[in-house]
């Protein structure tokens, strides 16, 4: 069986299931058929010319150095993906090529390696070959220096310490290279999928306290009422059934709130995409936060009256109402709020501008995360950091897109564009917001 034939053998079944073998078996595959040519023309110039007259099989044996490296790749699709490679790299190129000593540093994990007797600073030599790609190999030491790397990015280095260098020592090295990529590649998809398995966790959980909620403060509500309708109340009775009222109300619009995360952050949520006049919708936003917006005076700018959109309308009056709400609780006292929306090519652009407190560059992006909350901001207004990363989600689901600029001079300004064109429906049967 040739090296090639025998390499994508070794590869085959396991790239079914994962890209990364997909991708490892390309690069091996051209990495090795290189690195055996190399050696095959390195040995040319030394056969005599009895050889030249041998016959054909007996001149295109594979030599020596490729049967070991043949080995070593075979050896290296056993390893556990799901395992640093390391502690088992440095034996394999130990045992497999004969070398004194093997040391290899993983300059993402930043960890080194090491199988026989080293130096006690080898730790900060593999360090210096890695920053200063530094390749060599040294006869009268024994000692081969090689630069681990993916394309131009060094990931690590290799010390070995024996008769393996020059072309071989580059071809364990990039076989390393390679083992190693594959294994950050493959811890890689584990934290993510991770992450995404406590999102949805966290999401449920959102999702279930919510509901309960609902009820006992709907219970809370009527009561309240209740009291409030049997007249007779002492002014100390009455103050204490309005503070009932107002808290009511508080830990409602937040329960809300919470559900329609959870909704938002459902991979099945459908928006139910219909033409929406923008002035009516900013109207019953504003008209919704009459109590917010009581001390605050409310501009609203329209490219022009007839202004519409196809869009999922609760969506939008959510993502409007936490700009607007954002707006009246971060604003400077006595200041204004402009409301804004323009078309733009195949796009309608909202905004709602307000002067106050500079958001800081760096929260540029961060503002629109889940339970974040500026550093500027988070210390005179109370939250949760929920709100605008409703208003994210909210646009993302049909198609758009959000961002913030804010400075000194031109105050704050929260953007949301949304595509001016009905987005495809999903198959039915998913859950509607």
């Amino acid at each position: 069986m040739s090296l090639m034939a025998f390499i994508s053998q070794e590869y085959a079944a396991r790239s079914q299931t994962h890209w990364v073998g997909i991708l490892l078996i390309a690069g091996l595959v051209a990495v090795q058929a290189i690195v055996i040519l190399v050696l095959m023309a390195g040995r040319r110039h030394t056969v005599s010319t009895a050889v030249a007259f041998a016959p054909v099989a007996a001149a295109a044996a594979v030599p020596p150095e490729a049967e070991q490296l043949c080995t070593f790749i075979r050896e290296t699709t056993k390893l556990d993906p799901h395992r640093k490679p390391g502690p088992q790299l440095v034996t394999l190129v130990r045992s497999i090529f004969s070398a004194e000593s093997v040391a290899i540093f993983d300059a993402d994990l930043h960890e080194v390696y090491r199988a026989g007797e080293w130096f006690d600073d080898v730790k900060d030599v593999l360090q210096n070959i890695c920053i200063f790609e530094t390749v060599s190999d040294d006869p009268e030491t024994g000692l081969s220096r090689r630069v681990l790397q993916m394309g131009n990015l060094p990931i690590g280095a290799l010390l070995l310490r024996g008769e393996t260098r020059d072309r071989m020592a580059t071809a364990i090295a990039s076989v390393v290279a390679i083992t190693f990529d594959r294994y950050h590649a493959f811890a890689n998809e584990s934290r993510t999928e991770s992450a995404r398995q406590t999102e949805q966790l966290r999401t449920t959980v959102l999702d279930s306290l919510a509901h309960a909620y609902k009820t006992p403060l709907t219970a809370i509500g009527v009561a309240s009422e209740g009291l409030s309708a049997m007249g007779n109340l002492s002014p100390a009775q009455a103050g204490l059934v309005a503070l009932i009222d107002e808290q009511t109300v508080l830990l409602s619009r937040l329960t809300t709130r919470l559900l329609k995360t959870a909704r938002l952050q459902a991979s099945d949520m459908t928006p139910h995409a219909e033409k929406v006049g923008v002035v009516p919708v900013i109207e019953d936003v504003v008209a919704s936060l009459r109590e917010q917006l009581a001390n605050v005076a409310v501009k609203v700018v329209v490219s022009r009256d007839d202004l519409s959109i196809c869009c999922d309308r609760s969506l939008l009056v959510a993502l409007l109402t936490q700009y607007v709400d954002n707006a009246a609780k971060y604003g400077a006292s006595g200041s204004a709020i402009t409301i804004g929306a323009a078309e733009h090519a195949a796009e309608v652009i909202f905004s709602v501008h307000s002067v106050g407190a500079v958001i800081p560059r760096s929260d540029f992006e961060r503002i629109f995360d889940r339970y974040y909350r500026s550093s500027i901001a988070s210390n005179k207004v109370p939250g949760t950091g929920i709100g605008l990363s409703v208003a994210k989600r909210t646009a993302q689901a049909q198609g758009g897109r959000v961002w913030v600029t804010s400075d000194a001079e031109r105050g704050t300004t929260f953007y949301a564009s949304l595509p001016t064109v009905i987005q495809p429906a999903l198959p039915q049967g998913r859950a509607r917001l």
